[in-house]
């Protein structure tokens, strides 16, 4: 019997994972760390706090599963997107990576798209330049940094860093590297044209593979780290919502996914890379070969229950859960905009924040909980609804993440969206997906899809409450909707009040 082991740099832990053949969970670790905020709207971690952590992850699974590390038949890594590595000429680490959440870089942003052009990066990332992505944290760098700046000599995603730990390889693949907005995503490639309008040396970025290749092997420092074996292979792996799409099946049409982690993302397959005409969505290489994929993404989902569970002083979900239910759905009139981070879909605005509507002296916590879900079913429907707009086909919903573990989550989104949404029988995430892409480069799996059929299967079945879901879709349409647009002018004023007075 092999083994595969999956690996996620997630932006609350790096998760390790050991599945056999047959898709069937081994053993699995999680190893937290920090999220530093130097300033509003910034977000920073330290990249040797993910190595630590995945050195103590990937031997705890070892341990736990009781195997020899030669019987691991190949790993696959996964990560959070859009996060900048800046490595130096003697490949150290030259400042805290600033992640995908960072709000940093709205005037890189609008130079980006000023000097190469709004209908060029369009043509060649299917994608504006967003605030979170990679390419304007290097002119981040550039502008206000030019130290560190002067020094950089590679680029690296969050996963593809622990590659190089790992393996001494830089890589990456075409799904992580579509988030950057220097990758050619029709092509699947990097872009020259982008490279060169910006002013950056093409041997910055590593080399880019498909996700299921053969990127790279174990070294030996690497294998003395994490007690990995010498010489496995390492695949390309993916961004973390590409291999959670496959980790949850959806490599063919018609089969959507919808996620609850820190962020929110509606990911659905596509043949062909085509895009929103309003650009509300990310269209990205998938991680399997030659397909790409559409999906919206809402910034903090999971991540504004946990910062009300923090902000209310509870240790856990478990009680939040419960009172939540103990909220009337509808929360008699109090909703959340989930925007604690700024948002991506369908507002690019990196100034928007979190809003709670319709205060009275009726509402308590519960309600506060409840609506704060409600708020994350919300912003998701936005997503769903672009997707019905564009065409994409819809047979049914398969819900993920940390939040989808609550059942009145679950069925809060079904009754927000009007969607049979589906569990499956496993919930390890990108971690798992990339798993299974390492059975496909090591031959264990003659295809991506192949080895999603051998793995996955459906088991639990919500459907919608008709009664909840017209309630829904009237306080959606008529205050949830409008919402944004009357508060967009506002959120920029309070921005700039809010730089004015920092000390």
């Amino acid at each position: 019997m092999s083994y595969l082991m999956g690996i996620d740099v997630g932006t609350t832990s790096t998760r390790a994972v050991l599945i056999d053949e047959k898709g069937n969970l081994v053993a699995s670790e999680a190893t937290e760390y920090p999220l530093h905020t130097p300033q509003p709207g910034w977000a920073e971690q330290n990249p040797e706090d993910w190595w630590q952590a995945t050195i103590n992850s990937v031997r705890q699974v070892i341990a736990k599963a009781g195997i020899r590390p030669e019987e691991i038949a190949g790993l696959g890594l996964s990560g959070q997107m859009h996060g900048s590595v800046f490595l130096d000429a003697n490949n150290q680490v030259i400042r805290p990576a600033i992640l995908w959440c960072d709000q940093r870089t709205a005037a890189q942003c609008d130079w980006i798209t000023e000097t190469v052009g709004r209908d060029t990066i369009v043509r060649i990332t299917c994608n504006p330049v967003l605030t979170g992505f990679t390419a304007p944290k290097i002119i981040w760098l550039r502008d206000n940094e030019p130290d560190n700046f002067a020094r950089v000599r590679k680029v690296l995603l969050p996963k593809d860093y622990i590659r190089f730990r790992l393996t001494g390889t830089f890589a990456t693949e075409v799904s992580d590297a579509s988030g950057t907005s220097l990758l050619d995503v029709p092509n699947r490639r990097w872009s020259e044209e982008l490279m060169q309008a910006l002013g950056l040396p093409m041997d910055w970025l590593p080399e880019v593979y498909e996700s299921p290749e053969v990127s790279a092997r174990i070294s030996r420092d690497g294998a003395e780290a994490t007690g990995l074996a010498e010489g496995t292979p390492v695949v390309g792996g993916g961004g973390d919502q590409a291999a959670g799409a496959v980790g949850n099946g959806i490599v063919e049409p018609g089969i959507v996914s919808s996620t609850i982690g820190t962020s929110g993302v509606v990911f659905a397959y596509a043949e062909e890379p085509f895009t929103d005409p309003e650009l509300r969505t990310h269209t990205f290489c998938h991680a399997v070969p030659g397909k790409w994929h559409v999906m919206g993404v809402v910034l903090s989902a999971g991540g504004s229950l946990r910062w009300l569970r923090d902000a209310l002083g509870y240790t856990g979900y478990e009680q939040i859960n419960k009172e939540a239910a103990e909220a009337p759905a509808g929360c008699e009139g109090l909703i959340f905009l989930p925007y604690l981070t700024g948002e991506r879909t369908p507002y690019p605005d990196p100034y928007a924040r979190g809003v709670f509507f319709g205060l009275s002296l009726r509402h308590d916590k519960r309600h506060m909980i409840r609506a704060v879900m409600e708020g994350a079913a919300y912003a998701h429907r936005d997503s769903f609804e672009i997707l019905d707009a564009m065409g994409v086909p819809i047979s049914h919903v398969r819900i993920s993440g940390g939040g989808a573990r609550s059942p009145l989550w679950r069925q809060i989104m079904a009754d927000v969206t009007g969607r049979e949404h589906v569990t499956i029988n496993v919930d390890e995430g990108p971690a798992y997906g990339v798993a299974l892409l390492a059975g496909v480069g090591t031959g264990i799996y003659p295809d991506v899809p192949s080895a999603c059929h051998t793995a996955i299967r459906v088991e639990q079945r919500i459907l919608p409450d008709e009664k909840r879901h017209a309630m829904y879709t009237e306080f959606y349409k008529q205050v949830y909707r409008p919402l944004y647009p009357a508060l967009k002018s506002l959120y920029a004023v309070n921005a700039g009040i809010v730089v004015k007075y920092l000390e």
